[in-house]
């Protein structure tokens, strides 16, 4: 059944034709077969009369050959006696010979021994008439007489047997060729009737999705694409041309669709690209104080590191210069992505301003594939981190302040990781954190909560909600890890 939903329809017509005419043809080999069998047993039944007939002329040769002989004492004689006597013992060798209770097996017992008597009698016969001995041959020669005599009784009375039973079997045979007649006209009309069927089921299967696939398609025409998928059961033409009317109404219902969920969509984006402005801005506000100009700022700090540098105060122009970085970078980004290079230096101008503040108190070490430098991120994610692990991480501890920087690649995903050494944050605390669920007093004095959502959030809008931020702490004193996780988006370099 498979094979057949896999053929075409060329093949399919093809394979009904030679199924029909291969049934046929076996119902009618079989009909004469059976009636050449029972032709061979009709030809049989006379085999033994026939038989005996031929055994009957040729015990009658081998006597006319004998007396030939003895009358003519000719080679041509002699000759004819022994191809006679060797047909005749050919011809008995076909006789029954052992011991049974059937009469005409018996009989044919009989006429074997009464027969090898005979050829015996007669081998001597000729022996006596070669060596001139008359008296000899004269008596043996009536005394093989009577064996032939007797001999021809048997055969005739064995014959007029087997003519008998061979009518009474060739009555039967007849009788049977007869109902063999009768069962071969109904066997050839069930095969008639069943291909008939089988012709009309195979027709059926072709056309009855020939017809649905019609009725569906004038639907449509009609501007009904709601209409049902059709089954496709077969892989023949009907088949194929069904499977692609599917795809074509579904292709139509889908454009449709797509059409009307067009505006839903950009209204989705535009937005998505809202709230991202809102973000970026929001943490450009917070860090860089927006009370006064940037601008101005830039430009100020600037005119002190050129003047620093006239006056050769080299760590006084360091100082200004980084801080000047600091400052240009927020000023000249707005909603456009900028690179993790990008960010992860305006960390080290952010640790080395910290370091000339806090007098170098902030160890700051940094763990980067340098090839993840060309990624695009959204602007002002590292730095809040850092600003969190060093005002709510390391500020008020007693030991030695260490902050972590790691950036690498795992399988298609960036780790990026911000460790530090200090305070250490509870299970509720990085939940709170996490979630935006701040209470109101802490999230209007503690500009960790909210930094780190802001990152949390702009990360999810840029990266399509692929990106993650996990934070991990063992507990208070025990130090906390901010772990974000960005898609690879592009190979490295």
């Amino acid at each position: 059944m498979k094979k057949w939903m896999h053929m075409t329809l060329q093949q399919k017509l093809i394979t009904l034709f030679c199924l029909t005419s291969a049934v046929i043809l076996t119902v009618n080999l079989f009909t004469y077969s059976m009636l050449s069998q029972m032709m061979g047993r009709v030809e049989s039944v006379y085999t033994s009369n026939v038989n005996l007939n031929d055994l009957s002329n040729g015990l009658e040769e081998l006597q006319a050959a004998m007396s030939a002989y003895l009358s003519t004492k000719s080679s041509d004689a002699m000759e004819q006696y022994y191809r006679s006597e060797q047909e005749y013992r050919n011809l008995i060798d076909t006789l029954n010979r052992k011991a049974t209770d059937n009469e005409i097996l018996l009989t044919e017992k009989n006429i074997y021994s009464l027969s090898q008597s005979y050829l015996e009698l007669t081998g001597e016969i000729i022996q006596a008439k070669r060596g001139r001995n008359v008296e000899k041959y004269a008596s043996l020669y009536d005394e093989a007489s009577e064996l032939y005599d007797e001999v021809n009784t048997f055969i005739y009375s064995l014959n007029n047997d087997q003519f008998r039973n061979n009518s009474e079997t060739y009555r039967a045979l007849a009788e049977s060729m007869r109902y063999m007649e009768m069962i071969t006209i109904a066997v050839l009309l069930l095969v008639l009737l069943g291909n008939a069927s089988l012709i009309v089921m195979s027709t059926k299967m072709i056309t009855e999705p020939l017809k649905l696939l019609a009725a569906t398609a004038n639907e449509v025409a009609q501007g009904n694409f709601e209409v049902q998928q059709l089954p496709v059961e077969q892989m023949d033409e009907v088949g194929i041309v069904t499977r692609a009317f599917n795809q074509m109404v579904t292709s139509i219902r889908t454009y449709i669709e797509q059409l009307r969920e067009t505006m839903e969509r950009e209204n989705q984006l535009k937005e998505r690209e809202f709230l991202m402005q809102n973000h970026l801005k929001d943490a450009q506000l917070k860090y860089l104080q927006a009370q006064i100009n940037p601008h101005f700022l830039f430009n100020t700090l600037n005119a002190g590191a050129q003047l620093a540098m006239m006056e050769d105060a080299e760590k006084t122009q360091q100082f200004l210069l980084n801080v000047s970085e600091f400052f240009r970078y927020n000023v000249r980004k707005d909603d456009t992505p900028v690179t993790l290079g990008e960010e992860i230096r305006l960390v080290d101008n952010y640790v080395y301003i910290l370091n000339v503040r806090f007098s170098g108190e902030i160890l700051f070490e940094k763990d980067v594939d340098e090839s993840l430098y060309h990624i695009p991120v959204p602007g002002m994610i590292l730095q809040p981190l850092v600003e969190n692990a060093v005002n709510y991480g390391i500020r008020n501890i007693d030991w030695k302040g260490r902050i972590e920087l790691t950036v690498c690649k795992k399988n298609d995903r960036i780790s990026i990781s911000v460790w530090d050494n200090g305070a250490g944050m509870t299970k509720e605390r990085i939940e709170q954190v996490l979630s935006g669920e701040l209470p109101e007093e802490t999230s209007a004095s503690d500009s960790n909560g909210v930094g780190v959502r802001n990152v949390i959030e702009r990360l999810k809008l840029f990266f399509d909600d692929q990106a993650q931020m996990d934070i991990y702490s063992e507990g208070l004193n025990m130090g906390t890890e901010f772990v974000i996780t960005i898609p690879f988006t592009g190979e490295e370099e």
